[in-house]
């Protein structure tokens, strides 16, 4: 009999999931995904998390993963022949993770959806969100083409689908306002 993968709920459109799919998709972990949708949770994934927030994973033997940083760690606890985690765990990259989910997604989010914030500003907040995260992360990626240095690592792919999502809000915007071609070079490839 087939050992039974993992179960993840997730939605294909938000960051934290994506980055927990693309650390298994790497770390070559089999799993069955469940697309949840927002307005509708499954009673199951409640049951698991009652958090009520995306990724969630359901290992076999029971444990339940919330997080997906500590998805990603456990996806590269499990197989990891390229060394995608190790080569992310320097204090500069504990630093941009930190930008990331904290100022950087405070920023992104009024830039996305001023209207859930009362007196959000879209333009200010973009303009904060690119000199909390994106600058900093321009000029550490001028030294080489990805964050693990020739190679990627696994804060590539924790702040990819963040700057991904920011770099969608005003795509025009993006292109044509922002000098930061290591950055763009990056997101790119």
């Amino acid at each position: 009999m087939a050992p039974v993968p993992p179960l993840l709920y997730t939605y294909r459109r938000c960051p934290y999931a994506m980055r927990a799919r693309m650390a298994l998709l790497v770390a070559g972990i089999g799993f069955d995904a469940h697309e949840i949708v927002l307005r509708d949770k499954p009673a199951a994934m409640l049951a698991l998390s009652p958090k009520g927030t995306v990724p969630v994973l359901a290992l076999p033997g029971g444990e339940v993963l919330e997080q997906s940083l500590d998805i990603m760690q456990w996806a590269f606890s499990v197989r990891d022949p390229a060394g995608w985690w190790p080569r992310a765990q320097s204090a500069a990259h504990l630093a941009l993770l930190s930008l990331c989910d904290g100022p950087f997604k405070h920023h992104l989010d009024r830039t996305k959806y001023p209207e859930r914030f009362e007196g959000a500003d879209p333009a200010w907040h973009r303009t904060q969100a690119v000199d909390v995260l994106l600058r900093p992360l321009d000029a550490q990626l001028q030294a080489s083409a990805q964050l693990g240095g020739d190679l990627p690592c696994a804060t590539d792919l924790a702040l990819f689908p963040f700057v991904r999502q920011f770099a969608a809000v005003d795509p025009a915007w993006f292109e044509a306002q922002l000098p930061l071609p290591a950055l763009k070079a990056w997101l790119a490839g």
